[in-house]
């Protein structure tokens, strides 16, 4: 069966705008990110706790934490070390044990400190009950086929999320990375984006090759996609990306962008045989 969850930051920058996003486009699984303006690693214990009765009076479960970890220079370590302690106590809050991270700005030419810090951080996660899922990231060390490759040998029980859209913007293509990391990855940010000019368009329109990504996935196999639209600029988006955003289509809204970004995904579903039942697809 695959899942669906989402960055509902980018339907609404209030929680309960997000909430609506999800109840209408029938998605039960939240990435958690941005919540009613801050980042989710400025969210306190309390905070969140008053954010998990929500989610569970509306029947929605997180599936991840979207953190920022590892979006920072190798220098930065020490930081990251402590934000993502606070993070564990919130994914327990929160009832997820996962947490999406990065592999460092400007340490192309760094990997034994990266691997050496990536390294630390998975520890520090396990001991908290938590489990890290590295993203290809633009211009981060593992923004490429090589360098995920190297990250997955060399870091033992760092877990990966597979990134379309960001391959291709950093010029791989998806004939490549998708034979390569697919197995290897434990689930999926559904962003599309074209080659020739990096602008992102609606899954299935560029050339991140989406419908060939689903029709990988084992019928037989539980799988989430997590929908990270980037249709239109959102509320928080200069904080988690300082390029620019680059939009073949335009959309009077947030909440329009992000519903024609689930129609999108859930059209190439149902084009590779899926059909929608409550709890997601299935063939």
């Amino acid at each position: 069966m695959i899942r669906l969850s989402a960055f509902a930051d980018e339907a609404a920058g209030d929680f309960e705008g997000q909430l609506r996003a999800l109840e209408r486009n029938r998605i039960p699984y939240i990435e958690l990110r941005g919540l009613d303006g801050d980042n989710i690693l400025d969210i306190t214990e309390e905070r969140a706790r008053e954010y998990a009765r929500r989610l569970e009076k509306a029947g929605k479960k997180v599936w991840a934490l979207g953190s920022p970890v590892g979006k920072a220079k190798t220098e930065d370590f020490p930081r990251q070390e402590k934000n993502l302690l606070h993070l564990c106590r919130l994914a327990r809050i929160f009832g997820t044990p996962r947490i999406r991270v990065f592999s460092f700005f400007e340490a192309y030419d760094k990997e034994e400190t990266v691997i050496a810090h990536l390294s630390r951080l998975v520890e520090l996660a396990a001991r908290e009950g938590c489990t890290l899922y590295h993203e290809n990231e633009k211009e981060i060390f593992g923004d490429t086929l090589v360098r995920v490759q190297r990250l997955m040998d060399r870091v033992p029980g760092l877990e990966f999320v597979y990134d379309p859209a960001n391959f291709v913007q950093v010029g791989e293509k998806s004939e490549n990375t998708l034979p390569a990391l697919h197995s290897r990855c434990r689930y999926f940010h559904i962003k599309d984006a074209l080659r020739e000019t990096e602008e992102i368009v609606p899954a299935g329109l560029g050339d991140g090759n989406i419908p060939e990504l689903v029709r990988r996935i084992d019928a037989d196999r539980n799988v989430t996609l997590t929908l990270e639209p980037h249709l239109a600029v959102f509320d928080g988006y200069a904080g988690i990306d300082s390029t620019e955003l680059k939009n073949r289509y335009r959309f009077s809204s947030n909440e329009e962008a992000f519903d024609a970004a689930v129609r999108a995904l859930k059209n190439v579903l149902k084009e590779a045989g899926y059909r929608e039942i409550e709890e997601g697809f299935v063939k």
